[in-house]
């Protein structure tokens, strides 16, 4: 018998209607959220940054593939991973949807990463994508976004990332380890995808997930917003579908894989 509070239908009536206005509370909080986002200052991108695509180089003004605006996901595979960050992954599932709708209201939709371009496609072959995904390999891009870190900054510095800076880690054998990238699921996330990738925890921890908006305007490419980490929730398709679901996240360990590593069911 279930442990979980049960009722007549006049009950979980009134529940839902209680429920209903913290809901659209919600709503109404996050329309205003988004107003404050679309007003933040534009910065002008003045930096010529350098990518590799599937069809050539490109400059940051040539991804937005003649629109408008351009949304950036900053997709963690570093150079020295053998495949994409299975978090990352996770989210980029629900990509080749939104895509060609992003596209048809002034919107390009692309990942940004630090690995090689070869890498990037025979991933993105194996996962079956079709989104576009550039290589800034070479390129300061994820460096200046606060995407990506170097091992000095790890060790000596400490990596400013989501607007605060963390404190230097110890990361020789014996002298500590690194700790969880917050937004992953469990503490055991940061070590468990860092073997999924191919990599050690410092390496795979060296590149971070966000999001960065782009809007170009008269031939100038300007910065518009960036998100890291929890403020990368709401694009987690699986997630918004859970917080739905009676039960919930309900996760008592790291419990997704990349699409095609799950059993067969």
């Amino acid at each position: 018998m279930t442990t979980h509070m049960t009722g007549t239908r006049e009950e979980w009536l009134a529940a839902r209607l209680e429920l209903l206005g913290a809901e659209k509370e919600l709503t109404r909080r996050s329309d205003e959220v988004a107003r404050q986002r679309q007003e933040l200052p534009w910065v002008r991108v003045d930096k010529d940054y350098h990518f590799e695509t599937d069809d050539g180089s490109a400059s940051l003004a040539d991804l937005f593939r003649g629109r408008s605006q351009l949304l950036v996901y900053h997709f963690m595979f570093g150079p020295d991973y053998t495949a994409g960050c299975p978090a990352c992954s996770a989210i980029a599932d629900g990509f080749d949807g939104f895509v060609v709708h992003l596209a048809n209201h002034d919107v390009t939709l692309s990942a940004v990463s630090r690995a090689p371009l070869a890498k990037l496609l025979e991933y993105e072959r194996r996962m079956g994508w079709t989104f576009p995904w550039a290589s800034s390999f070479g390129s300061d891009f994820n460096f200046d976004f606060s995407v990506g870190f170097t091992e000095e900054q790890q060790r000596k510095e400490g990596i400013e990332y989501n607007y605060r800076r963390e404190a230097a880690r110890k990361l020789r054998e014996g002298e500590g380890t690194v700790p969880a990238i917050p937004s992953r699921a469990t503490p055991d996330g940061a070590t468990t995808f860092a073997a999924m990738s191919g990599t050690d925890e410092a390496t795979y921890a060296r590149e971070r997930p966000g999001m960065s908006a782009f809007v170009l305007e008269d031939g100038v490419v300007y910065h518009a917003y960036s998100t890291f980490a929890r403020g990368l929730d709401g694009l987690w398709g699986m997630y918004q579908w859970l917080d739905r679901a009676p039960r919930g996240r309900n996760e008592k360990g790291l419990w997704f894989r990349r699409h095609d590593e799950y059993a067969k069911r």
